[in-house]
């Protein structure tokens, strides 16, 4: 549970941080990092539904969350894309 929290913590956390830098390409790098944060937590919901630490309904709510999340991060970096 201590790495589901880190990495559901370090989603917005590198969103945030890459914004505060205030330079567009800094701030894609951020997002990109919080693409792959992202990921681990998808990671670590499917290994704790898996073993049975999560149930599937609560796993398979919060594993839709992250595919917004996911979509959301991947307009926003192709936005921030020069042409």
């Amino acid at each position: 549970t201590s790495q589901v929290r880190r990495a559901a913590s370090s989603v917005p956390s590198n969103i945030a941080e890459g914004y505060g830098r205030e330079i567009r390409g800094s701030y894609q790098q951020f997002l990109r990092i919080a693409q792959g944060s992202l990921k681990e937590l998808e990671t670590q919901l499917l290994i704790a539904e898996r073993t049975g630490i999560a149930p599937k309904a609560t796993a398979a709510s919060l594993l839709a969350s992250t595919e917004s999340v996911g979509k959301f991060l991947r307009l926003l970096i192709r936005k921030l894309s020069p042409d």
